[in-house]
């Protein structure tokens, strides 16, 4: 399931994001690349305990705890802090998957990864190249969206950045353990609740059958979430 959510941050917000971001302390990405990485990572990234990527990040996820669609499709339990790349003058990230389990440095903290998520923020006429290709069972998506707008693709999936051959590509990304661990189930949930909210609009809050369906999603979420 791979899911585009439009607007997570407006245009004003993107800006001054980007103000600080643009004048940071950008450090080479592989001193967090994994064996194999290595040979694939060439980008820049924000130090994750620097002041500045530490409220970036909060912004971002208090900003998710108000995204309805977000909420719909991740049913998040736990999300890693929000890191911060940059990709320039070629950058790239070859082929790789993300590690299962997450540890947050610094906390007791592991997570197991269910989804990804990338926040562009870089409109995508400041930079060539730096599509997010996505490898699926309907073969490759390349993902080039908005700045402010985002991303989320299962995490076991095979994909890769471009090579960015002009300007910079700027970005946010994190990994989210679902309730629901089960990616089949949890496209089956948002499918659901999708509707339900669809009919919200066309039908009374009283309406039987909305309210039956209603009761069919709480009690499909109860029988798939991790306990």
């Amino acid at each position: 399931m791979l899911i585009p959510i439009e607007n997570v941050l407006s245009k004003a917000e993107v800006c001054r994001f980007r103000e600080r971001l643009d004048a940071a302390d950008w450090q080479d990405g592989l001193a967090t690349a994994g064996t194999l990485a290595r040979h694939v990572k060439r980008n820049t990234q924000l130090d994750d305990a620097a002041p500045l990527a530490v409220e970036l990040g909060q912004a971002i996820l208090r900003r998710l705890g108000e995204t309805p669609l977000f909420v719909s499709a991740a049913l998040p339990g736990k999300i890693y802090p929000p890191k911060f790349n940059r990709y320039a003058d070629g950058g790239t990230y070859g082929a790789h998957v993300d590690s299962a389990v997450m540890h947050v440095p610094g906390t007791g903290v592991s997570l197991r990864t269910d989804l990804s998520a990338t926040l562009f923020l870089a409109e995508p006429d400041e930079y060539d190249g730096g599509e997010l290709e996505i490898e699926g069972p309907f073969g490759i998506q390349a993902v080039k969206l908005a700045a402010g707008d985002m991303v989320l693709y299962p995490s076991s999936s095979l994909h890769r950045v471009t090579p960015v051959t002009r300007g910079a590509r700027v970005a946010s990304f994190f990994w989210i353990e679902s309730l629901v661990h089960n990616d089949a189930a949890r496209t089956v949930l948002f499918d659901l609740d999708q509707a339900i909210q669809g009919l919200n609009a066309t039908v009374a809050a009283d309406d039987a059958n909305l309210l039956k369906l209603t009761a069919v999603y709480h009690n499909l979420l109860r029988l798939h979430a991790a306990t």
